[in-house]
């Protein structure tokens, strides 16, 4: 909180005088007006993340100033109050765009809790308005990295779903992207003006999870001194993002499928039924079907969500796009970081290709951040790689191996392989057996069992020319 300015509207003196010195004690930067031709100077020359206005005031009501407020700044954020309270003024000044309204007198503690609640909706509002304009171009199909057949049927989907409000669900491994498909599919829709509001149901503990999403009434439980709105709420208008929507928990299910079917709720502890517009896109790394045969995941919520699927490839099945991304961070990270890496030398880049990327995008991504930063400048070389892409690649040529066309017996292809580390590991370990199994990350005693039974019975080569395969070398007995 620390750093919020809020402009405190009241004539009376006294009033003025408790709220100011309250709110500086517990930690905002505090400017008051007692009327509102002083409130509306100040409000055109200070940034405001907070309004909290009296209703009778001199000159112009509260609701009156606030609408003037608007003007200047359409997203601001304002607290009415007031010493008489109506149902008819408390429902005209929320149509008016008041955040809340409270009336006098007031609990501390009370008012406290609106004022955090009313922040956190104000730096949401300001952040999501701050990402449209950054995300805009940047969530365009032509800034989407990738040419791959694979990825160009993705953008094909993309472009037809996002004029549409169906629900989508997003699968695909961790770090394939998607959230960046969800964030390409609002900022294409007709509700990019509108918020994008992301929530990861696996980050956010159970017991909070239902008011995250719905919000809660003041006293729905311990700690609910004031209501809050949840993130559907926010989101009304525009997209919702549901990450990792398989960790929700059963109980929510139900509620997210009465919101999928009628598009309203009601809050925790509340009876008001809330009515909203707003797109789902929905995304997983789990197989919902078999989480559904599993009984871990609804089956009805799953069609409700399934309305238009879309499988994000991994990494490893369009390897033609990984130069494209190097490229693209080596480019984004050199201007972040400012440094002057000219690009990758072609070993480096094939060991880079090789390599399977079980993390995906996000896995390149954050090499591509560690080179750049530690490099500095220049061509990145395999000398600069970390070790597990060089031994991913050594174990690549130790197994390299082509199935002949009429085929050949398993068992004996599997023997020879373990014959060549047998031989490979004596070899590095000069024939000393408790090296060689140390090599081989295993016990001595296995070793020993392994290399008695290949001495006993040497293996056949399984292109059966009729010769047995390379002795063993002489083992030291050590």
């Amino acid at each position: 909180m620390s750093g919020d300015r809020i402009l405190v509207v009241e004539d009376d003196p006294s009033v003025r005088t408790v709220l100011s010195e309250l709110l500086e004690r517990t930690g905002y930067r505090v400017e008051t007006a007692a009327d509102g031709a002083e409130a509306l100077a100040l409000a055109k020359n200070i940034p405001f993340q907070l309004h909290l206005i009296d209703y009778e005031l001199p000159g112009m009501n509260g609701i009156d100033l606030m609408r003037e407020i608007k003007r200047v700044h359409s997203h601001a954020v304002c607290i009415l109050l007031t010493g008489f309270g109506t149902i008819e003024l408390s429902v005209k000044a929320m149509k008016s765009g008041a955040f809340d309204f409270v009336s006098k007198p007031f609990q501390v503690d009370v008012v406290l809790g609106l004022l955090k609640n009313a922040l956190e909706y104000h730096r949401l509002k300001h952040e999501n308005l701050l990402l449209q304009k950054m995300v805009r171009e940047k969530y365009q199909f032509e800034n989407m990295v990738g040419q791959s057949p694979l990825m160009q049927g993705v953008y094909e989907l993309i472009e037809r779903v996002a004029d549409s409000d169906s629900t989508i669900l997003i699968q695909g491994e961790s770090g394939t992207g998607k959230e960046v498909v969800a964030k390409t599919i609002h900022f294409n829709s007709p509700r990019r003006d509108k918020p994008l509001i992301p929530v990861n149901c696996g980050a956010i503990p159970e017991a909070l999870l239902e008011s995250e999403l719905f919000g809660h009434e003041k006293g729905a439980f311990t700690g609910a001194v004031t209501s809050r709105i949840g993130r559907f709420e926010l989101a009304h208008g525009g997209t919702l993002f549901l990450d990792e929507i398989s960790e929700l928990p059963l109980p929510l299910q139900v509620k997210l499928l009465r919101v999928l079917q009628e598009r309203s709720f009601e809050r925790v502890g509340g009876n008001k039924t809330i009515h909203v517009d707003v797109r789902i896109i929905a995304a997983t790394n789990q197989d919902l079907e078999q989480a559904v045969d599993e009984k871990r995941f609804r089956k009805d919520l799953f069609y409700r969500l399934n309305v238009i699927p879309m499988m994000i490839p991994p990494l490893r099945e369009r390897k033609e796009d990984v130069p494209l991304l190097i490229d693209h961070f080596i480019r984004r990270f050199n201007e972040k970081k400012q440094r002057k890496i000219q690009g990758v030398v072609p070993d480096a880049e094939k060991l880079l290709l090789e390599y399977p990327w079980p993390g995906n995008i996000r896995e390149l991504e954050n090499l591509i951040e560690r080179l750049v930063t530690l490099k500095q400048e220049g061509l990145i070389q395999p000398s600069d790689l970390p070790d597990k892409l060089t031994k991913s690649h050594e174990r690549r040529l130790l197994f390299q191996f082509e199935l002949p066309e009429e085929g050949a017996n398993f068992s004996e292809l599997v023997s020879e392989f373990e014959n060549q580390i047998l031989q490979q590991a004596l070899s590095k370990a000069n024939g000393v057996k408790n090296r060689a199994a140390q090599l081989l990350k295993m016990n001595r005693t296995t070793l020993v069992e392994k290399l008695k039974r290949r001495w006993a019975h040497p293996t056949p080569s399984p292109a059966d020319t009729g010769e047995n395969l390379e002795p063993l070398p002489a083992a030291n007995t050590d």
